[in-house]
C-alpha cells in the first residue's frame, strides 16, 4: 500500500468502527476504515447454513437488539434500513440443570424474593460487584441457582466480578420501534448496510502509530503509511495497548490492565422434527461446560432450527462439545446437518473499570486520538455506540 493522508483514520471495523466512520460521513467527512480480519462486524457474526431451501441464518456472536438502542436505531434509519427489521417471536428462557431442563420460577426460592423491591429501591450498583448487588438484592441462593448463571450466559463469561453498573443501564425506547428485533438475513444485515459506501479496506493490519507532521503517522505491516490528522481506535483493549505502547507507554501499561474473555462458540443445524426440546428464546447453563444456548426459534423458518452454544474455553474438543450438544438437543450426532464453531472474545471488566476508564480519558484529553470499543460502559452494541458517539463528539466536535 502506498503513503496516502486522510483526515480521519479508524483502526477496526466493528460497530464502534463503523459506527464512527458513517457518523463522519453524516458530518461530511471522507473517513478511512482500516480492518485486519476478512470479516466486518467485529463481535456481530452471522452463519449462514446452506440448505436445500436456501440459506438458513444463526448468529455466533452478538445476538441481541432493543428498541433502546438509540444511536443503532440512527443508524439504521439513515442507511434506510429501519423498515427492513425482524420481529422476534416472545419465547421464554430456560436453564439447564445437569440432564434437565427446566423453567426459571421453577429454580427460585420465594422466600428469599421477598422484600425484593424496598431492596431495590434503596440500593445502589455504584462501587458494587455484580455479586455482591445481586446477591444481596434477590437473595445468595437465588444468585447462584439461577440469576448468577443467568447473567454469566449474558456476557458468555463469569459475571460474579463485573461492575454491577456495567449491566442493564437504563436506556430510552423508540416505541414506534419494535421492542426486540434483528436484520432480514441476522445482524449482519445491518453491519452490511452500515458499511455500504465507507472506504473499508479489510485485512490491513496495522503495525505501529507514531506522531506525524499534523497529527499521527500509522504503520502497516505491508509496510505501507497512511497520514492522519485524528485516529480512532476501535479495537480490543491489548490491541491497542500494542499500537500505543511506544507512543503512550503509560497509556497502553493501564489498557494491559483490562482483561479479555474467551468463548468458543459453536452453532449447529438440525430439522425441526429431529429434536423434541420445546421451543426456547435460549438456555442459561447451570455448572455447566456452557454459558449459553442461543436459539434461532425466535425468528421461525420453517424445516430447520438452529442453535449457538456459548462454552466456557478450554474445556471440551470440537467433538466433546458437539456431544455435549446434542445431549442437550436430545438427538444423535447423526441428526446434526451442520455446524460451524468460532472462538469470540470479549472483555472482562472488573471493580474499579470506571476509575480506569477515567483516567484514560483524561490521558486522550486534547488528544487527536480516540478510543472505543465494547470495553467502556458495557459489552452490548449499544454501549459500544454509545462511546463511539461520545469519542466522535470529542475529535470532531
Amino acid at each position: 500500500m502506498t503513503s496516502r493522508s486522510v483526515d480521519l483514520l479508524i483502526v477496526g471495523a466493528g460497530i464502534s468502527g463503523l459506527g464512527m466512520a458513517r457518523m463522519a460521513k453524516r458530518q461530511g467527512l471522507s473517513p478511512l476504515v482500516l480492518e485486519a480480519s476478512s470479516h466486518l462486524g467485529g463481535a456481530i457474526h452471522t452463519h449462514h447454513f446452506d440448505t436445500p431451501d436456501g440459506p438458513f441464518w444463526a448468529e455466533l456472536g452478538g445476538h441481541t437488539c432493543y428498541n433502546s438502542y438509540g444511536n443503532l436505531l440512527e443508524l439504521l434509519e439513515e442507511t434506510g434500513q429501519l423498515n427492513t427489521l425482524q420481529a422476534k417471536e416472545k419465547l421464554r428462557y430456560k436453564i439447564q440443570i445437569g440432564d434437565r431442563l427446566e423453567s426459571i420460577p421453577s429454580q427460585l426460592n420465594f422466600l428469599e424474593l421477598l422484600g425484593v423491591l424496598p431492596r431495590l429501591w434503596m440500593s445502589q450498583k455504584a462501587g458494587r460487584s455484580v455479586r455482591d448487588y445481586y446477591g444481596r438484592l434477590i437473595g445468595r441462593r437465588n444468585y447462584a441457582q439461577v440469576l448468577g448463571p443467568a447473567l454469566d450466559a449474558v456476557v458468555c463469561q463469569p459475571a460474579a466480578d463485573f461492575p454491577a453498573d456495567a449491566l442493564f443501564r437504563k436506556k430510552p425506547r423508540r416505541k414506534e420501534v419494535l421492542r426486540s428485533y434483528t436484520g432480514p438475513m441476522g445482524l449482519q444485515s445491518f453491519v452490511t448496510g452500515i458499511a455500504t459506501d465507507l472506504e473499508i479496506q479489510t485485512q490491513t493490519p496495522v503495525k505501529m502509530i507514531e506522531k506525524g507532521d499534523a497529527g499521527y503517522c500509522v504503520s502497516l505491516h505491508d509496510g505501507g503509511q497512511i497520514e492522519a490528522n485524528r485516529v480512532a481506535l476501535a479495537v480490543a483493549p491489548d490491541v491497542a495497548a500494542d499500537l500505543l505502547r511506544d507512543l503512550m507507554p503509560s497509556l497502553a501499561s493501564r489498557l494491559d490492565e483490562i482483561e479479555m474473555a474467551e468463548i468458543e462458540s459453536h452453532a449447529v443445524l438440525v430439522r425441526a422434527g429431529d429434536t423434541q426440546l420445546p421451543e426456547v428464546a435460549g438456555i442459561i447453563g447451570h455448572e455447566d461446560d456452557f454459558f449459553s444456548v442461543v436459539s434461532r426459534d425466535l425468528v421461525p423458518q420453517a424445516g430447520y432450527r438452529a442453535f449457538t452454544f456459548h462454552f466456557r474455553p478450554g474445556r471440551l474438543s470440537e467433538q466433546t462439545r458437539l456431544t455435549r450438544i446434542c445431549e442437550v438437543l436430545g438427538v444423535d450426532n447423526s441428526a446434526i446437518i451442520s455446524s460451524v464453531s468460532l472462538n469470540n472474545r470479549l472483555p472482562a471488566l472488573r471493580l474499579g473499570h470506571a476509575d480506569r476508564i477515567a483516567w484514560v480519558d483524561r490521558q486522550l484529553q486534547d488528544l487527536p486520538l480516540g478510543l472505543t470499543g465494547n470495553w467502556f460502559q458495557g459489552v452490548s452494541i449499544e454501549d459500544s455506540l454509545v462511546r463511539t458517539s461520545q469519542e466522535f463528539n470529542r475529535l470532531i466536535g
